[in-house]
């Protein structure tokens, strides 16, 4: 699956791919087959990024087009 809203969040924000990473403990490269689709992203990852770009998991799947998390 391609989740092309990890890169526009990561990048309206301009942080870099090394700095989400670290956030999430992992390696860049890891974090970059995510962005790509060539990895599928783990929930627990999925639930901290929503958490850290305040937006929900729906939002970040593709499953919404409204960025605002749920209350």
């Amino acid at each position: 699956m391609y989740y092309p809203r990890l890169k526009d969040l990561r990048e309206d924000r301009d942080l870099a791919q090394k700095q989400i990473a670290a956030h999430l403990g992992i390696d860049q490269r890891v974090y970059s087959n995510y962005e790509t689709g060539k990895r599928e992203i783990p929930t627990r990852f999925v639930i901290a990024l929503a958490k850290f770009y305040n937006t929900s998991a729906d939002y970040i799947l593709g499953m919404t087009n409204d960025p605002k998390p749920y209350k």
